[in-house]
């Protein structure tokens, strides 16, 4: 079976995406994986050997301005060139991840007759799923609670798909066993809001004399700066503007600070790793704010809004977590028993019942391909 995979955008995207054709080409399928042209999107397909296809990506447009037209003209260019690419080398399924990148190829198989897959990571659905839902054969679903959003669709809750390579690996080198270990990291863009304040609590609780070290991923643009407030400060620190081995650095961490991703926020659950969740508080629909509070709920993280984001505030957080070992311990049991490690065996067995039947689409469907609806 041939699987075009639309994945464009950020690693929370990308990732998953590579994990599920990881998959699907050990059971002996066919992979494309459909990008985006961001830089980002080379780092984090680094490890992936497969074909890629490359189509400069297009959004839906907000409100009525004179940007609009604009908008709908990339995105109308995007689609073609996706069908136009499609009808050469078909493929049996599509599998779309979510994000802007994912409504060329997702329109395109709309229009070529070709079954849709989808997969929601969030707790709240992003704008593209939610559009090219009305399409889809199948929607898989990384939470629970956002089923609601997609009532008379076939729903599967998968989890999220893990890379295969993240959990039960040595830890990053050079990284002391008996120091706090602190993961800090904002994304794979990294998090301003979090590259300025928590390095100045870390030091501060340097300067109190807690024993800590640090791992932080800053995002290329802050990366020299992020480094130097650590040195100043005299606080032992790994900055990355980019980690491939996130394993590495989930097995050495005692507590993660980051976002709340819904890459993130898996990772996190498969790795077992603590969290002070701090949402991105501008993300559309709130849904990391809806991934944070399904963390908590879950017992495995904590939530603190950017607006309560503070150095004494962290100060007091860090210094809980270090004198009562046990508040920490009690979190890594609570995401032992939310692990959901099957999510990327489940997606692929999505994809391969979807693209076995008959005729997966819906029977609303028009057939652009022959001029008539289908029968």
């Amino acid at each position: 079976m041939k699987v075009a995979i639309a994945c464009g955008g950020t690693g929370g995207h990308i990732f998953p995406g590579i994990a599920v054709g990881e998959e699907l080409r050990a059971r002996g399928h066919e992979v494309t994986l459909w990008l985006g042209a961001r830089a980002v999107e080379d780092l984090s397909t680094a490890a992936w050997d497969g074909p890629v296809e490359r189509i400069v990506a297009a959004g839906f447009p907000s409100g009525l301005s004179f940007r609009t037209i604009g908008v709908v003209l990339r995105l109308l260019k995007a689609v073609g060139a996706c069908r136009q690419r499609m009808r050469a080398a078909r493929p049996d399924v599509v599998l779309a991840m979510g994000s802007y990148a994912s409504v060329g190829p997702g329109l395109a198989a709309r229009m070529l007759g070709i079954p849709l897959v989808l997969h929601e990571s969030n707790a709240v659905p992003g704008k593209a799923v939610l559009f090219l839902s009305r399409y889809a054969s199948a929607v898989a679903l990384g939470f629970e609670r956002a089923e609601s959003y997609f009532t008379g669709r076939r729903r599967v809750v998968t989890g999220f798909p893990f890379r295969k390579r993240l959990a039960g690996v040595t830890p990053l080198d050079g990284i002391d066993p008996e120091r706090f270990t602190i993961v800090v990291m904002g994304g794979s863009q990294g998090a301003h809001a979090l590259n300025v304040t928590v390095p100045d609590a870390l030091c501060e609780a340097a300067r109190e004399g807690i024993a800590l070290q640090v791992i932080h991923l800053s995002g290329p643009a802050d990366e020299a700066d992020v480094r130097a407030r650590y040195e100043s400060g005299g606080v032992p620190a790994q900055v990355y503007g980019f980690l491939k081995d996130m394993g590495a650095a989930y097995a050495a961490a005692d507590l993660a600070i980051c976002r709340a991703g819904a890459a993130t926020c898996a990772e996190l659950t498969l790795c077992r790793v603590p969290a002070l969740l701090v949402p991105l508080p501008w993300a559309a629909h709130d849904h990391q704010n809806e991934n944070a509070r399904a963390m908590a709920v879950a017992g495995g993280a904590d939530v603190m809004g950017q607006d309560d984001l503070s150095v004494d505030a962290l100060l007091a957080y860090i210094d809980r977590c270090v004198q009562d070992p046990s508040y920490l311990a009690q979190k890594r049991v609570a995401l032992g028993q939310a692990e959901g490690g099957d999510a990327v065996e489940r997606v692929c067995d999505l994809i391969e019942e979807t693209g076995e039947q008959p005729n997966s689409r819906t029977s609303e469907q028009p057939n652009y391909e022959r001029g008539r609806p289908s029968p």
